[in-house]
């Protein structure tokens, strides 16, 4: 048995159809996506449009992911604040893309678990953990500070969301972060995602690279209205697409609440902070 997982592809539709080119070459029996296809890139309605394909061709299965709830609140909620409007407007330009198909997107699982014919030996998927699809695992993060997060008689805990490839044991089961196909923080401009193969009685795992077409990508982003449109903030997440490495985390902490209490004008605020790296 062979199972594909890869998670945030965060609207990079180059990255996610190499990605596609090189499962379908490996040949798995399932393929599941672990979340945030969408948002933070120029394309989440290629991406939507392509993975929707793929679920209904060949059976892809979603997981959600905490930017696909994010993204599809905006269709019924308003910033409460002009700092909190200026901050959600990449992920506004996420929901105009999406709206005309946002019916894919909906009623997603949280969770997904598998089997191997004929054995007890549980897989399972999510975008984050069991505390939640925003509370991810990173190779830093300590074995006792996932006490709790992770189910009980599981072989293989497989997850997202950080954007960091990662694998150890604990608690009595393999723990795989498949990192990210459109946007990795782990210094590696490549796409990442997850093999799993049942073989002699146990998972074994195997984390890819796949290259894919960055100039491409690059212009995508500006031609887009990507940057145009997605406000300051998008500047910060190019730069972390560009630099393969966790940014907007060091921005959030000094200046989120600032911006959305109307002290500073989130333009500002990225300038200091641009300036500051």
């Amino acid at each position: 048995m062979k199972v594909a997982v890869f998670s945030d592809v965060q609207g990079v539709l180059p990255a996610f159809e190499a990605v596609i080119e090189d499962i379908d070459a490996w040949g798995p029996d399932t393929v599941i996506m672990a979340g945030d296809l969408i948002n933070r890139g120029p394309d989440s309605r290629g991406c939507l449009a392509l993975f929707d394909r793929m679920r209904r061709e060949r059976g892809w299965l979603p997981v959600n992911g905490n930017h696909e709830v994010w993204v599809l609140s905006c269709e019924h909620t308003d910033p409460e604040t002009e700092g909190e409007r200026e901050m959600r407007r990449f992920t506004d330009f996420a929901w105009r893309q999406v709206a005309p198909i946002a019916d894919r997107l909906r009623d997603w699982p949280d969770h997904l678990c598998l089997h191997p014919p004929g054995a007890d030996a549980w897989l399972h998927v999510t975008h984050g953990t069991m505390a939640g699809n925003r509370d991810g695992i990173t190779p830093k993060t300590s074995d006792d500070s996932l006490v709790g997060k992770l189910p009980e008689d599981v072989s293989l805990f497989v997850s997202g969301h950080t954007h960091r490839a990662h694998q150890r044991e604990t608690q009595g089961m393999d723990v795989v972060n498949v990192g990210s196909v459109g946007s990795p923080f782990d210094g590696d401009v490549r796409s990442s995602y997850g093999r799993f193969t049942w073989q002699g009685g146990c998972w074994h795992t195997e984390l890819v690279r796949v290259p894919y077409d960055r100039v491409r990508a690059e212009r995508e982003f500006e031609t887009s209205g990507f940057l145009e449109q997605g406000g300051p903030l998008a500047r910060i997440v190019h730069l972390e697409w560009k630099e393969a490495r966790l940014l907007i985390g060091g921005w959030r902490e000094p200046y989120q609440e600032a911006v959305r209490r109307g002290e500073i004008t989130l333009e500002d605020s990225v300038n200091r902070y641009l300036a500051q790296l």
